[in-house]
């Protein structure tokens, strides 16, 4: 719920729809969040928080929509990936560009507990949508702002997607094998991981201003930053050794035996035995006992110092095997290993079925259901769920600017905001 003054102005979660379907509600039942947000990773931030039982209202351009509608993979047109990211959202279509469309942001915020954008610095103030301006509708608004480069700094105003700071934050370097050129990952790492880091934040800003009288504050955080972070020993080890970790495959500097390994029905296994324990129960699984008694490789420290050697005898082994035979050898002796899954294997795993990992949601627009990657984390009292998948593009209009929100429909209409439901047409 929204704070102004240190109370609450209003907790209509049913009136939006909120909650799980037994009735008891979602964790955050009541909260409310400005998505101002495009692309990935700062729509991440609000997908996390409306998974959890936000109403989040997502504002895009009218016409255009956010371009993250047309990234990826389509069905008729319709772009699946969007459909994803912006689940359990509602949409409406304001130019910010315009007095209107920034009247909408404006009474929108009223009521809002988070408002997310990730536009470069100085665009929001541009807008007349500054801290400030926010802050003076609603003290208790958390203004989260995700930028490449941060707010701060001389390269604040530099524009970065996440594929450019995964190699900024040194993520790139150490990725992949020492003959070859670095790696980026085959997904928006640098862009999910900070919208779990948004959302977070977000929760953090929250809590604080529960304590403190209701006033909100300004959350700003870089991709880079987030995925830095993530990186491990890295600052520790250059800062005190000197050390600058290198590209080494699927191997990390700290532990031995880590990587993944070919069996002898060409199939991968990731495998790690990271204590001295799981690597005796590996040595026995695979039937090659000589390594325990092997002085290079008695204990982690010099089993990383001896780390060809060893894979060399393990993947040796283990191309003795077929991948379902190995997996029941260690797992019979509690041994740390997973098949290197495809989406297909994914699809077929039966523990993944059990945990419901992936939800199916029926989509209003392509009319059918569709599969997507459920919601992290099971609440024993508020359980949460995927209550829609993402909108057509202001489709919700209607419903917020002129119900919620009492803009005239003829107003909306002639600066080309269509309030028929049918949704603004690209």
């Amino acid at each position: 719920m929204a704070v102004h003054d240190g109370g609450p102005t209003r907790d209509d979660a049913a009136a939006d729809g909120e909650g799980g379907s037994d009735g008891r509600g979602m964790p955050l039942d009541g909260i409310r969040v400005v998505d101002m947000s495009n692309f990935l990773a700062a729509p991440s931030i609000s997908m996390y928080l409306g998974d959890l039982g936000a109403v989040v209202t997502k504002v895009e351009r009218p016409g255009r929509g956010d371009e993250f509608r047309n990234w990826g993979h389509s069905v008729d047109g319709v772009g699946l990936y969007y459909k994803v990211v912006n689940r359990n959202k509602r949409s409406v279509t304001a130019d910010l560009h315009t007095p209107l469309g920034v009247e909408i942001v404006k009474r929108l915020v009223r009521d809002a507990d988070v408002v997310v954008e990730n536009y470069r610095p100085g665009t929001m103030e541009k807008w007349g949508l500054g801290y400030d301006v926010l802050a003076g509708i609603n003290p208790g608004v958390v203004l989260v702002r995700v930028t490449g480069y941060g707010q701060t700094g001389p390269y604040a105003q530099k524009p970065g997607f996440g594929t450019a700071l995964e190699g900024y934050a040194g993520a790139a370097y150490i990725s992949g094998f020492p003959d070859r050129s670095p790696l980026l990952p085959s997904f928006g790492l640098a862009d999910t991981s900070s919208g779990v880091m948004g959302a977070f934040l977000a929760m953090a800003a929250l809590h604080e201003r529960r304590r403190n009288g209701g006033r909100g504050q300004v959350v700003e955080f870089a991709l880079y930053e987030t995925m830095f972070n993530m990186l491990g020993p890295l600052v520790v080890d250059y800062d005190q050794l000197g050390r600058v970790q290198e590209r080494d495959g699927s191997r990390v500097p700290w532990v031995a035996p880590r990587n993944t390994y070919r069996t002898r029905d060409g199939r991968f296994v990731s495998l790690s035995a990271a204590s001295d324990q799981t690597f005796a129960r590996l040595c026995e699984a695979l039937e090659i006992p000589g390594l325990l008694a092997d002085p290079r490789f008695t204990t982690n420290r010099e089993r990383i110092q001896n780390v060809d050697a060893l894979d060399e005898a393990i993947q040796g082994a283990i191309g003795m095997l077929d991948r379902a035979d190995l997996i029941r050898r260690l797992e019979s002796r509690e041994g740390v290993v997973a098949p290197v899954n495809s989406i297909a294997d994914i699809f077929a795993d039966p523990h993944i079925q059990a945990r419901g990992n992936i939800a199916s949601v029926h989509d209003e627009e392509l009319g059918r259901p569709m599969r997507m990657q459920n919601v992290v984390g099971r609440f024993s009292r508020t359980p949460a769920h995927i209550r829609t998948t993402g909108p057509r593009l202001g489709q919700d209009n209607r419903r917020v600017l002129v119900d919620e929100l009492g803009f005239d429909p003829a107003e909306l209409a002639a600066a080309g905001i269509p309030t028929d439901g049918a949704g603004d047409a690209a």
